[in-house]
């Protein structure tokens, strides 16, 4: 089985999910007692959410490559970074590592085509939605095109998830204003939602709406599964 190396901390209420969702996908693939192999790095999110505030992503480079690194001399065969914000810097963690880094938005974007799409909304952080880093990979790459919320709603969404999903609050009233944003993109043409930061799939499940979601924790932790067993299915 190959092990999985997770940059993670960003925070640790997705990280915990991360590591559920492994090793119920491997358990679930095959059987008995079987669990995955998985090697950790969690940061602490209040120095990283400091480094975005002041817009030192070179500091934050540093810190993530030097974390790729620790999980590659501890024996991971693979990366991943356990935030979508993060894969801004996704480029210098691979080129910092001999390793593959299973890139999240690759992952979904490739969910997104399976599913037939070719227009979907994303919510995320603000550095998310807002920066082309991450939209930019799924339109160039995929053809698909990806829509954000207004700027209002994009700040609602980014405050929702620091100042309560990474602080495991979890709120109806929260609920219900993403659900409405979620049918705002709908209306204005989206097939599809990209839950584009991985705190949120606490807040919004697939029975919230009757849209498809793609919830990039689960997606990013399946393609982890995947890659772990892999060696099993020689």
């Amino acid at each position: 089985m190959n092990t999985i190396g997770l940059i993670g901390g960003m925070s640790w209420e997705s990280t915990q999910t991360y590591y559920q969702m492994i090793n119920r996908g491997v358990k679930e693939h095959l059987g008995g007692l079987n669990s995955a192999k998985i090697a950790l790095q969690s940061l602490n999110f209040a120095e990283i959410a400091q480094l975005q505030k002041d817009d030192d992503w070179s500091a934050m480079s540093d810190i993530l490559c030097q974390a790729g690194q620790r999980l590659q001399s501890a024996g991971a065969d693979v990366v991943l970074i356990c935030t979508n914000t993060m894969h801004k810097l996704a480029s210098d963690v691979e080129n910092a590592i001999d390793i593959p880094l299973l890139h999240i938005a690759d992952a979904t974007a490739m969910a997104i085509k399976a599913k037939g799409l070719s227009k979907v909304g994303l919510l995320g952080t603000a550095f998310t939605m807002e920066q082309d880093f991450y939209r930019r990979l799924i339109e160039d790459n995929y053809d698909i095109e990806v829509m954000i919320p207004n700027k209002q709603d994009r700040d609602i969404i980014h405050q929702v998830i620091y100042q309560e999903l990474c602080l495991g609050k979890v709120i109806e009233a929260s609920k219900v204003t993403y659900q409405r944003i979620i049918d705002e993109l709908v209306a204005n043409g989206a097939q599809g939602v990209i839950l584009g930061c991985t705190e949120i799939g606490m807040l919004i499940k697939q029975k919230d709406t009757e849209v498809p979601l793609f919830d990039t924790t689960e997606i990013h932790a399946q393609a982890a599964v995947n890659f772990a067993i892999a060696r099993e299915n020689l």
